[in-house]
């Protein structure tokens, strides 16, 4: 089984390329962020035709969350993360497929920081955090997969001298990252290469691409049950480089039966 995740930076107006990449690469389960598409203006018939179920939580403009199933439709648990009532952002849907939990998330970013967004930004951390723990605590195979919005260490930045300031590099962000890891999570990409350099999202600035001078901020978190079947993982860094390509790269794992 091959899961992926991928911050689309808008679904409608990269259509081409997340449909090429679901050809070229074939994931069988996937999780979308940063739709910024409503409810309505989801593009299902396209979806469908790539051979793909899917559930989302759209939002115009702004946020939005999907997966995506080629084993038939997920059996949606929830489209909200718990613990504020008042908050409407799209940033969180969770299913049950294939035996798994799959929770596809897209965390605040938070900047500017100190300021509103960065306390927005830690506390859906700490709702998320929460809620994870109960996932954990259930002893089920979970996925918890997306855009984190958090750089863990200095090894996941090109010069990381120049993120000090910045809320994916701060350190009550990596600080709480690291809260959510003790829980017993697995960062699936650090377990199979701990020390190789490995970036998910490359700015659209400055020839960052060019450079490589990448971030690490999208992650997979695996539950013990799913971590004892992680067989390979990896970043398409090549869909990057195409034309009118979002500035992230999809992430994915691949699990033994």
């Amino acid at each position: 089984m091959k899961i992926a995740t991928y911050n689309v930076n808008g679904v409608n107006g990269r259509l081409p390329v997340l449909l090429r990449w679901l050809e070229e690469s074939a994931p069988d389960l996937v999780c979308l962020q940063e739709l910024k598409a409503p409810e309505e203006k989801f593009p299902l018939q396209a979806i469908r035709d790539a051979g793909y179920h899917a559930i989302w939580h759209g939002q115009k403009s702004w946020n939005g969350v999907a997966i995506l199933s080629r084993y038939g439709l997920p059996a949606e648990v929830t489209r909200v993360l718990p613990g504020d009532p008042e908050d409407l952002h799209s940033r969180y849907i969770e299913a049950e497929v294939e035996g798994i939990t799959l929770g596809c998330l897209y965390l605040p970013n938070g900047n500017p920081a100190p300021g509103p967004k960065f306390d927005y930004k830690l506390r859906w951390f700490e709702r998320f955090t929460m809620h994870a723990a109960e996932l954990f605590a259930s002893g089920k195979p979970v996925v918890l997969a997306g855009d984190y919005n958090v750089i863990p260490t200095e090894h996941d930045v090109y010069k990381p001298e120049r993120w000090v300031d910045d809320a994916l590099f701060l350190p009550e962000t990596r600080a709480a990252f690291e809260k959510l890891l003790s829980q017993g999570w697995t960062d699936a990409l650090r377990k199979l290469y701990p020390n190789e350099t490995i970036y998910t999202f490359w700015d659209y600035f400055r020839n960052a691409f060019g450079r490589n001078a990448g971030l690490r901020i999208d992650h997979f978190l695996l539950s013990p049950a799913v971590d004892k079947r992680l067989k390979e993982a990896g970043v398409d860094k090549f869909v990057r480089g195409w034309e009118k390509s979002s500035d992230h790269a999809p992430v994915w794992i691949e699990l033994k039966p």
